[in-house]
């Protein structure tokens, strides 16, 4: 009996045998990345090189700013209006149309279930159309190996994404091998700057009112002149684990907020005068939890051989892009003897390069490829590889957390 769908496989694997990916990846092999996990919408064409073609990226930032954070339904509607241009506009600039694509990698998780529901539709769309293979990514794994687009970094190595919907440390073992080490048990460190931001009105400052909230916090820190004015405790001091919790530290500042409001008389839209000086020691506070975790999930590698020997730390993410947070992670590096690497600040929040480049990295060990995709295969909440975060329980290490402030000099 006839089947279309096979036939539609069988097709695709005489295309792919064609250009010989049974042994290696063709030198002139192209891919069509396409992210919509969030609230951007990301396309970018790129060879196994990791050369950037093309690329193009629809940016909601200005639109959720006024909603002090993303509307899932105001994202939803906003993919749709804008992914095929998005598209369009990638191949364009690549200078290639879509049948000179060789696949379409897709995001099919975590992420906000209507946002990813847009990119895979329209995923579907041209595979169909144009009898091109799919490529399912995890968000986060491509998050984790954008890194590699631009610098030699082997396998395995410590990463730590940090984002506006995640916050994780995971042991990188191949392009599809993971090990869970911590992740945040309540919010992400994005979400709480963004909300932090929110409650400080900074966006009431001309000079914050256009940009996301964790960029305005770290803009306000930099213009500190007493980061020890206001203290935050160390969340989970007491757990010998490297899981994250941040809520805390939001409940801390509203306390403090209340208070500077009070002594000070302001009401409605007034902003304190230490408001520099309370994003310096919110943002020191995060950035001295993270480094701790980070430094007790070292030292659980080098108990278990998880690294091989390598001593390398990547932090992707969009809060990667925080130079303070950043730097932190390199102070704790530099101590236990590793490097720390980000990639380009453009390629740490959502882009549709990572996803191109994590479907070149899937046709490397040739796995991935299907002809289709199901929506019931969308995943708003999806782990990321094997959990070995109760091993790193009963390990118990010790670590003493490293003061960071000195970073403010």
């Amino acid at each position: 009996m006839y089947c279309p769908q096979k036939h539609y496989w069988q097709v695709l694997k005489k295309s792919l045998f064609k250009k010989k990916y049974t042994s290696q990846v063709a030198q002139n092999a192209t891919i069509l990345g396409i992210e919509t996990s969030c609230d951007d919408t990301g396309c970018a064409v790129i060879d196994v090189t990791g050369k950037i073609l093309g690329e193009s990226l629809h940016s909601q930032n200005a639109i959720h700013v006024r909603y002090g954070g993303v509307n899932p339904l105001i994202a939803h509607e906003l993919h749709r209006k804008n992914i095929e241009f998005a598209v369009s506009e990638a191949l364009d600039s690549s200078k290639l149309t879509i049948d000179d694509v060789d696949a379409i990698a897709i995001t099919t998780r975590p992420g906000l279930f209507m946002s990813l529901q847009v990119g895979v539709k329209y995923a579907k769309y041209l595979a169909r159309k144009h009898s091109k293979p799919l490529i399912p990514i995890h968000h986060m794994e491509a998050h984790a190996l954008a890194v590699r687009i631009s610098q030699d970094i082997p396998f395995p190595f410590l990463v730590l994404l940090i984002s506006g919907g995640h916050c994780l440390l995971a042991v990188v073992k191949d392009v599809e091998d993971y090990y869970l080490l911590g992740e945040s048990i309540d919010n992400s460190p994005g979400e709480m700057l963004d909300k932090a931001a929110r409650r400080m009105k900074l966006k009431n400052i001309p000079a914050y009112s256009q940009i996301a909230g964790g960029k305005s916090i770290e803009l306000a820190a930099s213009e500190c002149k007493d980061p020890s004015l206001f203290k935050f405790p160390l969340p989970l001091a007491k757990y010998r684990d490297c899981n994250f919790s941040f809520s805390g530290l939001k409940d801390s500042l509203e306390r403090k907020l209340i208070k500077k409001e009070f002594d000070h008389g302001i009401e409605g839209d007034g902003i304190i005068p230490e408001v520099n000086d309370l994003c310096a020691a919110f943002q020191l506070a995060i950035a001295e939890h993270i480094s701790h975790r980070t430094e007790r999930a070292v030292l659980f590698c080098e108990r278990n051989n998880l690294l091989a020997g390598n001593k390398n730390i990547v932090v992707s993410g969009g809060v990667a892009c925080n130079d303070f947070i950043f730097k932190s992670v390199g102070v704790i590096a530099n101590k236990l003897g590793y490097k720390v690497y980000r990639p380009l600040p453009r390629l740490c929040t959502d882009n549709g390069v990572m996803i191109a480049w994590n479907g070149i990295e899937k046709l490397r060990i040739q796995c991935g490829l299907t002809p289709d995709i199901a929506i019931s295969a969308i995943e708003p909440k999806s782990p990321l590889g094997k959990s070995l975060i109760n091993e790193v329980k009963e390990a118990n290490i010790p670590v003493r957390v490293t003061r960071l402030k000195k970073l403010y000099n």
